[in-house]
């Protein structure tokens, strides 16, 4: 029984891994796509393939009933599909198929090997390797809020700008688009790069306006992880886990910070103490 639940928990990790690199993939093929002749006649610019670009152009549709340029009505079609998955599952897009959440993981699993944490880490147990590093819980705590800040100034901008108030400054175009010609792109790739390999997550935990939107759907998704808290011996694997560092995980359970990436679920050495459960 033992290795067959290994095996299952092993292959929630591949779904997820392959899921993860599906949508990377894609994502930096609708980057090329769009440096290529004749963008217009590809469905616009690279914005309009990005979730955040139906937030940010929201309210000036409602006002105007036009679009922020470099985003179209597709853009709200991305969105729509981006909460239709969250309204099933919670933050289960930034945990599975967001590709800026993607690269994070990797920045983070090769900080965690070059800084002492060698190739193979323990499951459940808490690396020593140097990086990513935690801030301390009272700066982490208050940090977090900053998201929903930046969500707040990019609504209330979008009202007075022509483009996306994010657009300048975003890590997805810095990532994604191939249009590093503007020293401000190339500032915030390499500000990304590096806040990523120290802290995981960083850009998810602290700024993702994105995130910050999704996060309520945490409280009523009804596919969500569940905690036995009889069988819980609270060994805490499931927090050396936790991509975004949620403390006190048994009792967070519908935290606002979930990516609902089952590491938890895939970690927990009860049988059934941790579960998916829909309902």
């Amino acid at each position: 029984m033992a290795k067959k639940q290994n095996k299952e928990r092993s292959s929630i990790t591949k779904v997820r891994h392959t899921i993860q690199y599906i949508f990377l993939f894609a994502t930096y093929l609708l980057g090329l796509r769009h440096i290529m002749p004749g963008r217009e006649s590809t469905g616009g610019a690279f914005d309009a393939f990005c979730p955040m670009g139906g937030i940010e152009t929201f309210i000036p549709y409602i006002l105007t009933g036009q679009t922020l340029k470099t985003t179209n009505l597709l853009t709200f079609a991305v969105l729509i599909g981006v909460i239709g998955v969250s309204l099933l599952a919670g933050r289960a897009f930034c945990g599975w198929m967001c590709p800026i959440g993607t690269l994070q993981d990797m920045l983070a699993g090769w900080a965690q090997r070059l800084s002492g944490g060698g190739k193979h880490q323990i499951r459940g147990k808490r690396s020593k390797a140097k990086f990513p590093m935690e801030l301390s819980p009272e700066v982490d705590k208050w940090a977090r809020y900053l998201k929903y800040l930046v969500l707040l100034v990019v609504l209330i901008a979008s009202v007075w700008t022509v483009y996306p108030p994010l657009r300048d400054i975003c890590p997805a175009r810095a990532l994604f688009s191939f249009e590093l010609g503007e020293p401000l792109l190339v500032s915030v790739l390499i500000t990304f790069i590096i806040t990523s390999l120290l802290i995981k997550r960083f850009w998810c935990k602290y700024l993702c306006p994105l995130g910050a939107f999704l996060a309520i759907t945490n409280k009523f998704a009804p596919l969500r992880v569940t905690i036995d808290k009889n069988s819980c011996t609270g060994c805490a694997r499931c927090e050396a886990e936790c991509p975004v560092d949620i403390p006190a995980i048994p009792e967070n359970m519908r935290n606002l910070e979930c990516v609902q990436c089952l590491e938890c679920v895939e970690t927990c050495a009860v049988e059934d103490a941790v579960v998916l459960k829909l309902g």
